[in-house]
């Protein structure tokens, strides 16, 4: 009877010491006679990843993991270290001491240009600046040279429009943010790459797959994130100067000023000029438009001890002329004065983000976001002529904070979404007005040692097709130390603006017959990856493996092959898909040499005219080599790219006649790109090149000898159209 008495007290004893104790505290310097909360200062559980920090007046509140030593380990930097012992106290008060004497130490890394965090749930590609500027990197379409995961080529071969693809989907079913605000949407979905100078950027987050239910439910395939230069750190002052042997020009101005404690403002300038006419293949179409464009941007930056706020606004003008050479502009086009392609753009932006801090309530804090987007644009294509205006805003009201602790964390709000199209594509017109009023909420949970959960629910209303659901979960999920598995699942819509998002169509002698009954497009996307760390001697060999498919339960199809002289756009009637699987992998193979392998392939299926086809101008495959070199004392930078682009199946063209038909596939091919960086103290010099091989696709419009005739089509595009390009520019930065 005592053994059992024994055991039970044992037992009792054990269920005891595993229940969770949650512990409050403030920690604080000595000053005189008086304590100074500290803010900021991190409180971990020793041997575990559990911790948290001290709110603005010192306090803390931690929950302790069972089954662990209870001891706590408190830092802030340039004060030493505490270990505690906590036993059963409910309150700490914990006191720190100033380093009196801190020695100076120096350490000397290389930062990856780009990088999956080991933290995050959701499995983000971090391009930084250094990424950016391994290559001439002018705009947005320029930023994914070293990305196996972003294609980016010309959508036809007379306006200079580029198109993004992810997972083997076109970049209309990718999210655009810029600083977590959906942004280049609508009419601006042609040419919004080009709206983003390369040297605005601090950074770029890539996500594959669905995203946050907070930004909307537009994430299909994925979602880019864009973050502008700030305000309030980074350079004072730079200064990028481009020119490239085609003539092409163009100069970007930042400035930052420091106004006072609590405000800074910055004036990003972008101006390019493009005025060289260049037919390197004699078919009397010009390679690459001729394109002028001012880009301004004013931001303000407000930090308060609780309240912050972020304004600015942007214009654009761009005009861009293409078409014939001998074409002239202050004439309309006609068989008389040849074919001719303008679009004139004028883009207003203006944007307000807020914020409230709460003083007593770690982790929790109030966000107001909102944006305003007036897009107008006057255009003709040969005989089509395409007006636009485009008015937009979006409101984000978010609450942010915890429950039990903070292994629980939750952001809710509500969303508006207004989007009023007026378009004029000949004597059609499409109008539309769409309003989207939705709430969300997304939960967080972290163990604090192997497992993140994020769970988002959205319901949205929106004026023309309805209640709108759509369920998210991320999961990542720490094997160990150096293997991670992360699982997503989740829906997504979007409203195709099928003229806009379709204007390498207008350049072509087809005819559009949009479908009066199109729905809002529907998908489900599913993924998996996994990535492992494995070192070899102080170095670090990473590899990520993933697999994606997205399933359409509709799709508008946009059905260039049931009819010679037609483009219908329509519903899904059948089955669409995207199995999408890529592996990637990352080493410094000698002191500041970077090597990246990377290798992607893509089966894309969707049913036009009733049977299941693979989807049109979609490579099978893509493999990437990546190499940079950074000397000693970093004085000069060497980086080479080398991209292998698979076969695509080209749109049906046998009904045309023999001279004007295409073959069924479009060959494999290589890209070589390379750049060389000298450092001078402020200066930097940088000289490249771009297809360096100089392939190109010899003819890509069909009867350029006959463009206002029934077989005219400058939309079908698979490779490069402009040939070997050398570019050089200089760099100058004041950091202080």
């Amino acid at each position: 009877m005592k053994k059992y008495i024994i055991v039970m007290v044992i037992i009792l004893l054990q269920s005891i010491t595993s229940i969770s104790q949650t512990l409050s505290g403030k920690v604080v310097e000595l000053q005189g006679n008086d304590t100074i909360p500290l803010a900021g200062a991190t409180i971990m559980q020793i041997n575990t990843q559990n911790g948290v920090i001290s709110g603005i007046d010192g306090s803390f509140k931690i929950t302790l993991l069972p089954n662990m030593t209870k001891n706590l380990i408190v830092s802030f930097v340039s004060y030493e270290n505490d270990t505690i012992e906590v036993n059963q106290v409910n309150y700490l008060t914990v006191v720190l001491s100033q380093i009196k004497n801190l020695g100076e130490v120096e350490v000397k890394a290389r930062k990856k240009g780009s990088a999956i965090s080991r933290f995050d749930t959701r499995s983000i590609v971090n391009i930084n600046e250094n990424e950016l500027q391994k290559a001439a990197c002018c705009n947005l379409s320029e930023s994914f040279e070293n990305s196996a995961t972003v294609d980016v080529s010309y959508s036809d071969a007379v306006t200079g429009a580029k198109q993004i693809q992810m997972l083997g989907l076109a970049g209309d079913y990718t999210q655009l943010l810029t600083e977590n605000i959906p942004n280049m949407r609508g009419l601006a979905a042609p040419w919004g790459l080009g709206y983003i100078p390369g040297s605005w950027m601090s950074s770029i987050q890539v996500s594959k797959g669905t995203s946050s239910v907070i930004n909307g439910y537009e994430s299909m395939a994925g979602q880019i994130n864009i973050e502008y230069k700030k305000s309030d750190k980074g350079e004072k002052f730079f200064l990028n100067l481009y020119g490239n042997h085609k003539g092409k020009i163009e100069g970007n101005v930042n400035t930052r000023f420091q106004l006072s404690k609590k405000w800074s403002t910055a004036i990003l300038f972008h101006v390019e000029d493009m005025s060289v006419k260049h037919d390197l293949n004699g078919d009397s179409f010009l390679d690459q438009p001729l394109v002028n464009q001012i880009n301004i941007f004013n931001r303000w930056k407000y930090v308060g001890k609780q309240f912050r706020m972020q304004f600015g606004i942007k214009y654009l003008t761009e005009n861009r002329q293409g078409g014939q050479t001998f074409f002239n502009h202050d004439k309309e086009s006609n068989p008389q004065n040849g074919y001719g392609i303008e679009v004139k753009t004028n883009r207003y932006e203006g944007f307000l983000k807020a914020g409230y801090i709460f003083e007593h309530r770690t982790q929790t804090s109030f966000g107001f976001q909102n944006q305003i987007i007036i897009h107008d644009q006057t255009s003709f294509f040969g005989l089509n002529n395409y007006n636009a205006n485009q008015f937009s805003y979006y409101g984000n009201l978010m609450f942010q904070s915890w429950f039990v602790n903070s292994q629980n964390q939750f952001t809710t709000g509500i969303s508006l979404n207004y989007d009023k199209f007026d378009e004029n594509l000949n004597d059609s017109v499409f109008n539309r007005t769409e309003e989207v009023f939705g709430g969300f909420f997304q939960y967080t949970y972290s163990n604090n040692k192997n497992l993140n959960v994020i769970f988002g629910l959205r319901l949205d209303n929106n004026n023309l097709y309805g209640l709108l659901f759509t369920p998210r979960i991320h999961a990542k999920y720490n094997i160990n130390e150096n293997n991670i598995v992360r699982l997503s699942a989740g829906k997504g819509y979007r409203t195709a603006n099928v003229i806009a998002e379709n204007t390498s169509l207008l350049a072509t002698s087809k005819k559009l017959v949009v479908s009066n009954d199109l729905n809002i497009e529907s998908s489900w996307n599913y993924g998996v990856s996994y990535t492992a760390y494995i070192s070899f001697g102080a170095k670090e060999l990473s590899v990520t493996g993933d697999f994606f498919r997205t399933q359409f339960e509709n799709q508008i199809i946009v059905d260039r092959e049931s009819d010679p002289t037609t483009v219908y756009f329509y519903n899904l009637d059948g089955r669409s898909f995207s199995n999408s699987f890529q592996i990637e992998s990352s080493y410094e193979l000698l002191k500041n040499f970077e090597l990246t392998l990377a290798f992607r392939y893509n089966d894309v299926k969707t049913t036009i005219s009733d049977k299941l086809v693979q989807k049109p101008l979609v490579n099978k495959f893509k493999g990437l080599l990546a190499a940079s070199y950074l000397t000693r004392f970093k004085k000069w930078q060497f980086d080479l790219n080398i991209q292998a682009i698979g076969n695509q199946r080209l749109p049906y063209t046998k009904y045309n006649p023999k001279e004007y038909q295409l073959q069924n596939y479009s060959p494999e091919y290589l890209l070589l790109n390379a750049q060389i960086t000298r450092y001078l103290n402020k200066f930097e010099l940088y000289i490249g090149g771009e297809n360096l091989g100089n392939y190109r696709q010899t003819n890509p419009i069909i009867a350029a000898d006959d463009p206002f005739g029934k077989y005219f089509d400058s939309s079908i595009i698979w490779g490069p159209i402009t040939g070997i390009k050398i570019y050089a520019g200089v760099r100058f930065k004041i950091d202080k």
